[in-house]
């Protein structure tokens, strides 16, 4: 079986509160030098049979139609050894 990972992130230009609450907590945690944090979204397939092209576009409409809102999120498609 094959693992496929759908990484979804807001869009840059979308305000983070997750992330920006995480960056608040970082420096009172004793984590200091953080410029940023970003939250996202992992999900992890396990294909059965081999990934070819045909599988991955099928993911990727999934990830477009279902996983992510295109609207304010990026996704990215990558198989895991």
């Amino acid at each position: 079986m094959a693992r496929v990972v759908v990484d979804v992130m807001l869009k840059p230009e979308i305000l983070d509160p997750q992330g920006q609450a995480v960056h608040r907590a970082l420096p009172r945690l004793g984590f200091e030098g953080i410029a940023d944090v970003r939250q996202g979204k992992r999900f992890e397939l396990e294909v059965e049979g081999p990934v070819d092209d045909a599988v991955l576009a099928r993911i990727r409409e999934m990830a477009e139609t279902f996983l992510a809102n295109t609207v304010i999120e990026d996704f990215i498609v990558k198989v895991e050894s």
